[in-house]
């Protein structure tokens, strides 16, 4: 399955729509124990004022054991928790899945500390996101 990585990113390309992309996701997160904080559906958003938007949903979530882990090695970081997914529709009809590449923040926030914390959480992401697409 293709997949793609920008510093801060990492992409994966679905076989699903995005609606079912999300709606895997969503059940995964819940099957995983972890916290579920909103599901955000921006081409809904984008119609609720006269604009068009392919189909594309972010997805909040994740464990506030793991968060506050981070918090308090870089409290900076929260402002990039709880974790998001975001689902959209290119131009030619394709499904990726992206996630914040977890050593990304590391850098961003001067993350010292919390290594185990964030292999964990980047195994996690990587087993969401390939469940997920695939």
């Amino acid at each position: 399955m293709p997949s793609f990585a920008h510093d801060h990113l990492i992409s994966l390309k679905s076989q699903h729509s995005v609606k079912e992309t999300a709606n895997r996701l969503v059940d995964l997160i819940a099957a995983k124990g972890l916290t579920l904080f909103n599901r955000i559906d921006h081409q809904a958003n984008a119609a609720g004022v006269d604009m068009e938007l392919p189909a594309t949903q972010l997805i909040l979530f994740g464990n506030p054991n793991a968060g506050t882990k981070l918090m308090q090695c870089a409290p900076t970081v929260a402002i990039d928790l709880p974790q998001k997914a975001l689902i959209w529709e290119d131009s030619a009809g394709d499904t990726y899945l992206a996630y914040p590449n977890p050593n990304y923040l590391k850098e961003l926030h001067n993350i010292e500390g919390c290594d185990p914390v964030l292999e964990k959480i980047s195994g996690l992401l990587q087993t969401l996101a390939s469940e997920a697409t695939q």
